[in-house]
């Protein structure tokens, strides 16, 4: 028995999302939950392996988003599959933003960076004045803060 709940989809996830599409006033019995469980699982572990078998015979180790819209397809699944391929690519679409929202931000801090080291630099340079503001003064002629 451990080993066959090992293998199946947690029930406190299956039972949430169940009660996500049913009016809060319904209730779900423990049996409709497991009957739920055991059917999402076997319907994932399907598709799953359908999806493997295209990997495998195209010597690939991973599988990926496509496969499994492709396998979804084979089955018979057409409307999940269609499903799928919106929600495909409207998530490497969202990827791809975030991606280059992070690129951005990256360069835009590292040119804030670049611009405050910059200005500090500017200022350690601006320090001192240059040597032809100022004048000899000859030994026993009064400063100008003496003479002040």
């Amino acid at each position: 028995m451990v080993d066959e709940q090992e293998r199946l989809l947690p029930i406190a996830n299956v039972g949430r999302i169940m009660k996500q599409i049913l009016p809060a006033t319904v209730k779900i019995s423990k049996e409709g939950k497991q009957t739920m469980q055991e059917c999402a699982t076997e319907f994932i572990s399907f598709v799953t392996a359908e999806a493997s078998d295209k990997c495998h015979k195209e010597n690939r180790k991973t599988v990926n988003g496509d496969d499994i819209c492709w396998a979804l397809s084979t089955l018979g699944f057409d409307n999940y599959a269609e499903a799928i391929v919106r929600y495909l690519y409207k998530y490497r679409e969202a990827e791809r933003l975030k991606a280059n929202q992070n690129k951005k931000n990256s360069s835009q801090g590292k040119l804030e960076e670049s611009n405050y080291r910059n200005d500090q630099l500017g200022k350690q340079t601006e320090g001192p004045a240059p040597l032809d503001q100022f004048r000899a003064i000859e030994k026993g002629e009064p400063s100008q803060a003496e003479a002040s």
